[in-house]
């Protein structure tokens, strides 16, 4: 007897040889696959639990967020599209405003954004803006970790430190009663430690930690020998930390040469690294990223692919590993992935005037086997195989915008959303079934999140950053506000 028995769909497995299966079924038994095939014949071979009826749907691999921030659901568009003024309400709302339930509920509210889009795994950076990390005290951690957990997701949290320098202020809130304290990088490290003893490879695998990096450009270099040898031995600090734990790896805003100085001064690149947005780079670092099995996560959404370009097909022909994230759900994105993949594709084919880059199965690859490369979790998650993790999403397909009933493998990259997932299963474990989570009460969820945002606001003293700005109706351009 086996647990569930979904049947009569569609499978577009992932696997080695990419098999899309009509009419098949997939066989789960505890948190694994057991069977997957054609459907007349698992029915006949299993007897389960439970049945799913899959008819109108097409099964595939949970996705997965390679790049995304804790906190950033709780400030979305907050000061319009002005991003200078966001990047600062993030320093100040993260090291000054938030309490323990803030990022309980963020969280909460995240993890429950992720399961109605069918992201089974995904990674938070704790924190964001010009990398500020919620590590000064581990119960920040504590409670994310606690709060995915609850949901049921998988879930990689980014820790790590601050960008210098040091020390850096935080207030620590209970109830009312704020205390301001300085926090250098030494209590930032341990936090990190405390963390990853106590959560990788918590709730029976589902939670991992990973180290975040501080990212160094030419003009964070150009120092005085003594600063600059601070910052290669705390990069290194971290980096073995990382290492010595063996967590992966990650630094968040690679552009203008800053690859090249993480492998010459900092010898960060390895096949545990995985850098975000990378815009910019140049033959040399596509080269090293490859020679090192260093991976990408490309954000087509986010602000830097404005600013510059991740050279994506030119990494996928040179052999490095390349994933895609959403960045998070602020300043102006969403956790939904498929909206990730029709950007991805446009982005790089507008460049290059090119329709053909960017086929449809690579950006659906990004998202599933690849991503889970950059995590190391390959050999677990991100295809549809037998003894691989149960992690499977359910796509209705009975809908306008994806009719008629044929070529899935186009009409889902091209034009499914969020919405369209019916059920997701991780780990075995059904946590949405017919579009309704039934691990949490998304009422109560909600409601936090908005409890907790007007706290945050009122903590802040941000509440201009509410408004509608000038520019907003009427132009084809906000004004300049430098």
């Amino acid at each position: 007897m086996i647990d569930i028995l979904i049947s009569d769909l569609t499978i577009i497995t992932m696997d080695a040889g990419r098999r899309v299966i009509d009419r098949g079924a997939i066989a789960v038994e505890g948190n694994r696959i057991v069977d997957i095939g054609a459907s007349v014949e698992l029915v006949e071979r299993h007897q389960a639990e439970r049945r799913l009826d899959g008819t109108g749907m097409v099964a595939m691999p949970g996705l997965i967020d390679c790049h995304a921030h804790a906190g950033h659901g709780l400030v979305k568009t907050m000061g319009g599209d002005d991003g200078a003024v966001w990047f600062a309400a993030c320093e100040t709302i993260y090291t000054t405003a938030t309490s323990v339930d803030f990022w309980h509920a963020e969280a909460h509210l995240s993890a429950l954004e992720r399961v109605k889009c069918g992201v089974t795994c995904g990674v938070s950076l704790l924190g964001g803006g010009a990398d500020i990390m919620r590590t000064d005290e581990a119960i920040y951690g504590d409670h994310h970790c606690q709060a995915v957990g609850d949901v049921g997701i998988r879930s990689v949290l980014a820790v790590g430190p601050c960008r210098p320098p040091f020390p850096r202020r935080f207030t620590r809130w209970q109830g009312d009663v704020e205390t301001s304290l300085a926090i250098d990088f030494a209590d930032q490290l341990r936090s990190c430690s405390d963390l990853i003893e106590r959560w990788h490879g918590a709730d029976d695998g589902r939670i991992q930690i990973a180290m975040n990096l501080p990212v160094f450009r030419k003009a964070d270099i150009d120092v005085e020998p003594a600063a600059l040898a601070e910052l290669v031995e705390q990069s290194t600090q971290a980096r073995d930390l990382g290492r010595n734990h063996g967590v992966r790896l990650t630094q968040d805003g690679h552009r203008d040469g800053s690859i090249e100085i993480a492998d010459r001064l900092f010898d960060l690149l390895g096949p545990d690294l995985y850098l975000s947005h990378c815009i910019d780079m140049t033959d040399h670092e596509i080269a090293r990223c490859r020679d090192s099995g260093t991976k990408i996560v490309h954000n087509p959404s986010a602000v830097a692919a404005i600013m510059g370009r991740c050279p994506v097909p030119e990494l996928i022909e040179a052999g490095v590993t390349v994933a895609i994230g959403t960045d998070g759900a602020a300043p102006n994105r969403s956790l939904d992935l498929f909206r990730q993949l029709s950007q991805c594709m446009h982005y790089h084919r507008t460049h290059f005037k090119n329709p053909r880059y960017m086929p449809p199965g690579k950006v659906m690859e990004m998202v599933t086997i690849d991503a889970a490369k950059v995590l190391g979790l390959e050999d677990q998650i991100g295809s549809l195989e037998v003894g691989k993790k149960a992690d499977i999403i359910l796509i209705d397909m009975e809908k306008p915008h994806l009719y008629p009933p044929n070529m899935p493998l186009y009409r889902i990259p091209y034009f499914a959303n969020g919405a369209d997932v019916d059920t997701v299963i991780v780990d075995g474990h059904v946590l949405m079934e017919g579009r309704i989570v039934k691990t949490v009460d998304e009422a109560t969820l909600l409601a936090a999140a908005a409890r907790e945002t007007e706290i945050m606001i009122e903590r802040s003293g941000l509440e201009s950053l509410l408004d509608t700005p000038e520019g907003f109706w009427g132009n084809a351009m906000y004004p300049d506000r430098s």
